[in-house]
């Protein structure tokens, strides 16, 4: 079973030689990837959503910038909705919803060079103490804030891999 399988591994690694996959991050901080998403200014997003959420991109894109290239507008939708709903007409479960639509714009054309969306959810129990359920929420969303954040990064960074958009 061991002849085998280290002929097999060694024509795997041969195939992957030559399939034109490369690290996205290659290069490390000055790579790319890194410079181009630490030229990213983040835009104002209005709301405690939006301050939770353009801190989280800043975060992850590097800091702010002091050459910007780019500027991302994030336009989000936060939705509460109750689910579980029992035979008093209580909710005893909600789901926090966060969608963003973000916008990538070229500072010198004033291009709008990539428009996406990215988005995610969470359940929420809703219990007896309102102050538990209000803890919960805002959890939650913090929570999806930074998946959300997380999702938008690494569009852009698909983004900025590829040698001319």
């Amino acid at each position: 079973m061991r002849s085998t399988a280290l002929p097999l591994l060694l024509a795997a690694m041969l195939g992957c030689a030559g399939c034109g996959l490369r690290p996205m991050y290659a290069g490390g901080g000055s790579g790319q990837v890194a410079t181009s998403l630490s030229a990213v200014q983040v835009a104002a997003i209005p709301e405690k959503n939006g301050w939770l959420m353009r801190n989280a991109l800043v975060d992850r894109l590097g800091g702010e910038p002091s050459a910007a290239q780019y500027r991302l507008d994030v336009e989000l939708d936060d939705d509460l909705s109750g689910l579980g709903i029992r035979g008093d007409s209580a909710v005893t479960r909600e789901r926090r919803t966060l969608r963003a639509r973000y916008q990538l714009v070229d500072l010198k054309s004033g291009l709008v060079v990539l428009d996406a969306t990215a988005g995610s959810d969470a359940g929420i129990d809703v219990v007896s103490s309102e102050y538990a359920t209000v803890a919960a929420e805002n959890s939650a969303q913090e929570r999806l804030t930074t998946v959300v954040a997380d999702q938008i990064v690494s569009r852009l960074g698909l983004f900025m891999s590829h040698p001319r958009r």
